[in-house]
């Protein structure tokens, strides 16, 4: 993997892979509207979930001078994930209306190797945002 886009878009990837191993259907990946974005939308019977992704290469330890990735989403990208929720609810609120919304955090760390890479650890943060 030879850049940040690249190694961003294999976390995406397994994240996506992740839900749909909990019972999710992906409905949408880096959706925009407007300046907002999502990185992931799923459903299942239950929920619309809103998922923000964060990758890193290596999971933080006690002695590491890096936070969680979770800790990226502050409190700007928060309030700019919950109005790129409303919209697309508002959007599609006839497909939509009997579905919980929730925001997710995921967070995925991935070992690079050449062209490929192996998946180390994948945490999911539910209802990680709110109003």
């Amino acid at each position: 993997m030879n850049n940040a886009n690249t190694f961003g878009q294999k976390g995406e990837d397994s994240a996506a892979s992740f839900l749909c191993g909990k019972g999710f259907t992906v409905i949408g990946r880096n959706i925009r509207m407007n300046h907002l974005e999502t990185d992931i939308i799923a459903k299942n019977a239950t929920h619309i979930i809103f998922a923000e992704v964060k990758t890193r290469s290596e999971y933080p330890t006690a002695i590491s001078p890096y936070k969680r990735p979770a800790c990226a989403v502050d409190s700007n990208k928060q309030k700019r994930l919950i109005a790129a929720a409303e919209e697309y609810l508002r959007r599609n609120r006839d497909t939509t209306n009997d579905l919980q919304p929730r925001i997710d955090v995921i967070e995925v760390y991935i070992k690079p190797e050449s062209d490929k890479y192996k998946v180390l650890k994948i945490v999911h943060i539910e209802n990680a945002v709110h109003r």
